[in-house]
């Protein structure tokens, strides 16, 4: 009796831990899924001078993305939205942290770029400080692997400072190989010092420090911010963050009672860059009630335009929705002025 009630439990354990895999294994896999369409002003506010009210809504859409499961990835075969992607599509090489360090890099990037594009479109006073060369990932082959890491913010190469990663590449570029080479960083705001080599870049006949990078900078401007954007990272919220601040900074009523949605990068040209997952974004502006949704005119070469992917996602769902293609800031201006 007591072998045959062993046996029960060790089956009966074994069963749970089947179970357990199925439903929470991780799989190389990301599932990505519609989001949320919210509002700008619950993620960017001005507070100085106060913000002019009017009625209307601007909306940043986010997607879904989470970890697949055994459980999970069978699943996501029952929405036909739902896209199944290799994580090595989503985080490189990256752990969690720094992938999570990169996306909230982006985000920062974003704002800079879209303050900076507001501010001068609004006439207001803004100058960009330059601060340094942000690290976002070290080759394997880099010597300053263990020293370094993804976030930190390098501010001089030698005792030598730059005002941009062109004039930085230049002159590590002009370092002979194998030279030893001093590097001050920032980490978590700390004055840091290393020490490496000059290394051979991987794929090239070039040489360099062995790390991938960024420029990092911030916007020096009288008007005042308010931002709350720690739960979404990524670049693609930079044209509405614009759009956002134009609204709050100028007389001009841009939206007259309009609920407006809408994606796409933004630089300092004021320029519109082509996103992932568009098709999420447009089932989740439908679902917020969105008159307008704005997507990138700009499209990557070979494959399909985010402006298509909108086009044919909004007739699969049949919303009357209207998908607005914008290359620039002022374009998106112009659309909501004229119409």
């Amino acid at each position: 009796m007591t072998k045959l009630l062993t046996k029960k439990v060790r089956y009966l354990i074994l069963l749970l831990v089947g179970l357990l895999l199925i439903l929470f294994l991780p799989l190389p896999y990301y599932i990505e899924l519609p989001g949320k369409a919210v509002p700008v002003s619950d993620y960017l506010t001005v507070t100085r001078p106060s913000p002019k009210k009017k009625a209307g809504e601007l909306r940043l859409v986010y997607v879904s993305l989470y970890r697949a499961s055994p459980a999970t990835y069978l699943w996501s075969y029952t929405n036909r939205f739902a896209s199944r992607i290799p994580a090595k599509e989503i985080t490189g090489e990256n752990n969690n942290s720094d992938y999570s360090k990169i996306q909230a890099y982006y985000m920062q990037d974003a704002l800079n770029e879209a303050e900076y594009v507001a501010l001068k479109a609004a006439h207001y006073q803004v100058k960009r400080k330059y601060q340094g060369i942000y690290v976002m990932s070290l080759l394997k082959n880099s010597t300053f692997k263990g020293k370094l890491q993804v976030g930190d913010v390098i501010t001089a190469i030698n005792g030598k400072t730059y005002q941009s990663s062109g004039e930085f590449v230049k002159a590590v570029q002009g370092l002979k190989y194998g030279s030893r080479v001093q590097v001050s960083y920032l980490r978590n705001q700390t004055p840091k010092v290393s020490w490496g080599r000059i290394v051979k870049l991987a794929g090239s006949n070039k040489t360099g420090l062995g790390i991938s990078l960024a420029d990092k900078s911030r916007i020096q401007t009288p008007v005042s911010f308010k931002t709350n954007v720690d739960d979404i990272g990524g670049p693609s919220a930079g044209l509405m963050f614009s759009l956002e601040l134009y609204n709050q900074l100028t007389a001009k009523q841009l939206l007259r009672g309009r609920n407006v949605a809408g994606t796409g990068t933004i630089n300092a040209d004021g320029k519109v860059g082509p996103i992932g997952g568009v098709d999420k974004k447009v089932i989740a502006s439908a679902k917020a009630k969105a008159d307008i949704f704005f997507v990138p005119a700009q499209s990557e070469p070979g494959t399909i335009s985010n402006y298509q992917l909108a086009k044919k996602t909004a007739k699969q769902i049949k919303t009357k929705m209207k998908i607005v293609p914008v290359a620039s800031f002022s374009e998106a201006v112009t659309y909501l002025e004229e119409n």
